[in-house]
């Protein structure tokens, strides 16, 4: 036992000087005895590549590939028919079924409306929220929200709506990346109940009015 330790010793004495100590400046590659990942080949982003014709590194995507959480139904995420040649006229049932049904799809749409929607739109999307309300009073009345109950909206198709509110218009910026495409739907949906409550509002008015 004696002398199996005093061989371990020496083993350790001659392999010390190889092996190095934390700390110690050398200019030997330094011994990796399990290498695994240690040293790996790889490109850069952007790189340059001669393994590929192009050139190219960083691989385009295959054509007509789908993302695991992309939208199969391209109606659903464009808001436009099949062929592209139009506007959906109506919030997509798919959605509305995955939302539980029109009044929990309505539901998420108040609370996402309120907000995404309610700080430059209002509300009651009268166009007078905050940020609107601020920005007139700095004189900058073109910047203000439009309110969703102009005549122009109220008869926008359901898609065309649904498109504004992912891509954006004039100042307002795309949500695509904030709000998912269903929420969006949700929003649109709830837009529709604020003009048809708002409009039934002002006929009560009007007849009011006339009273």
């Amino acid at each position: 036992m004696t002398r199996l330790l005093t061989l371990m010793g020496i083993l350790t004495a001659l392999a010390a000087p190889a092996l190095g100590c934390r700390g110690q400046v050398s200019e030997e590659p330094p011994i990796v005895p399990i290498r695994n990942m240690y040293d790996q080949p790889r490109y850069d982003p952007q790189e340059r590549s001669e393994f590929f014709e192009d050139g190219r590194t960083m691989r385009p995507l295959v054509e007509g590939a789908v993302a695991r959480e992309m939208e199969v139904d391209p109606t659903l995420s464009s808001g436009r028919t099949e062929d592209g040649s139009a506007w959906l006229l109506e919030i997509p049932g798919p959605v509305i079924e995955r939302k539980g049904g029109m009044e929990a799809l309505l539901a998420r749409g108040h609370e996402r409306h309120d907000i995404f929607c309610a700080p430059c739109h209002g509300l009651a999307g009268d166009g007078q929220g905050l940020v609107s309300t601020r920005v007139q009073q700095l004189g900058f009345s073109a910047l203000a929200a439009p309110t969703l109950h102009d005549d122009r909206i109220r008869h926008m198709p359901d898609g065309q709506l649904y498109a504004t509110i992912t891509n954006g218009i004039r100042n307002m910026p795309a949500y695509a990346h904030s709000i998912p495409q269903d929420d969006r739907w949700a929003i649109v949906a709830y837009v529709r109940a604020l003009q048809i409550s708002q409009a039934s509002r002002q006929t009560a008015m009007n007849v009011e009015g006339l009273q």
